[in-house]
């Protein structure tokens, strides 16, 4: 079975950083594009970055760009967020995500992605 599962979050102060992990299993991803995404209470499910399965290219949401890091590492099958100068905005459930198929159109859109992890949970106090 497939099962993506997502680590690293927690209590953080704002200014402060946090790495989550995305630890895949039940198939190798390392020719997918994969994908985090996290939601807020009360909001719907907002992209936060993709990277692509050579790793080359990396795309990120505007209110992230600069402080967030998205990385792979194609041996372990893991996939990783670096997440610097937190803010109380970035409180939300983050959610590891991969697709189904090798090639996706729109790396940022959420329909694109077939699995996704249970999500961690990052709070950031002010």
């Amino acid at each position: 079975q497939v099962q993506l599962v997502e680590s690293g979050g927690g209590l953080v102060q704002a200014g402060g950083s946090l790495r989550l992990s995305c630890a895949a299993s039940g198939r190798t991803f390392s020719s997918y594009t994969m994908g985090w995404f996290r939601q807020a209470p009360g909001k719907e499910r907002e992209f936060v970055a993709a990277i692509v399965r050579s790793g080359i290219s990396t795309y990120y949401a505007d209110s992230v760009k600069g402080r967030f890091t998205i990385s792979r590492d194609s041996g372990k099958n893991t996939v990783y967020l670096q997440m610097n100068r937190l803010t109380p905005e970035d409180t939300a459930i983050y959610y590891c995500a991969a697709p189904g198929s090798l090639n996706i159109a729109q790396k940022k859109r959420a329909s694109e992605y077939a699995y996704w992890g249970q999500g961690t949970q990052v709070t950031v106090s002010s």
